[in-house]
């Protein structure tokens, strides 16, 4: 179970081109970990438009943010080009990462149960420790409560 002001579990995944980052390459940033189901989805477009949009806001306080996914490299890459967003996408086709921070989950729709991501997002600070945890995301004005995180 992740807890704000404990360590952010560690993890290594590839961008759309294949090169591997691991949380440690962002120590000295606070880091924007934002967890989504699928590319090209409405909500996670949206989420992903916004985070693009306030960008400029996000470097302003030296915040990396990274979308992490199950969607493959392709996928990102594409997803990337459609919407021009300026940060960085990472695959998780195995759900390691994602069952290690606890948003691969059981979840339901019409009745029927299926297992995918929850939106969440988690902010770590510059030494690799939890800073906030914002669970089952509703994506109107969630970029602007991450912001109000970093700026304490």
């Amino acid at each position: 179970m992740l807890e704000e002001g404990k360590k952010a579990p560690a993890f290594t995944l590839p961008d759309v081109t294949g090169k591997m980052y691991s949380l440690k390459d962002f120590l000295g940033n606070k880091v924007v970990l934002y967890f989504y189901p699928k590319d090209m989805t409405p909500g996670c477009t949206k989420e992903a438009c916004d985070f693009r949009d306030a960008f400029p806001d996000f470097e302003k306080s030296d915040a990396v943010i990274i979308g992490v996914s199950p969607d493959s490299p392709d996928r990102h890459k594409k997803f990337i080009g459609k919407y021009n967003l300026p940060f960085l996408l990472l695959s998780d086709e195995s759900k390691k990462v994602l069952e290690r921070y606890g948003v691969w989950k059981e979840k339901s729709m019409y009745g029927r149960k299926y297992m995918g991501v929850e939106r969440t997002t988690i902010v770590i600070d510059e030494k690799g420790r939890i800073m906030k945890i914002f669970p089952k995301v509703k994506v109107k004005g969630h970029v602007d409560e991450v912001l109000k995180v970093l700026k304490g």
